[in-house]
């Protein structure tokens, strides 16, 4: 419902008075039946090779090296 004053609404669409009862429907259209698509061969997932070894966490696996000590420093050596 629209009010004599207010400039600022519209008549918003599907809101028009319907039609009458004995008009005449068409039948909707028959669809042509399709047959089923059949279904993609899904991509085959493979392992990449790491280029470090990793443990279950995904961390690189920890090798002793006999340059460095526990902390990951270079060991001092005389020449």
């Amino acid at each position: 419902m629209r009010d004599k004053k207010d400039n600022a609404t519209f008549d918003l669409p599907g809101f028009e008075p319907a039609a009458p009862t004995d008009a005449v429907v068409p039948a909707p259209a028959q669809e042509a039946k399709r047959s089923p698509r059949p279904r993609r061969a899904g991509l085959k997932q493979e392992q990449l090779a790491l280029l470090e070894e990793t443990d279950a966490s995904g961390l690189p696996v920890w090798k002793r090296d006999p340059n460095l000590d526990l902390t990951g420093l270079p060991v001092w050596q005389p020449d």
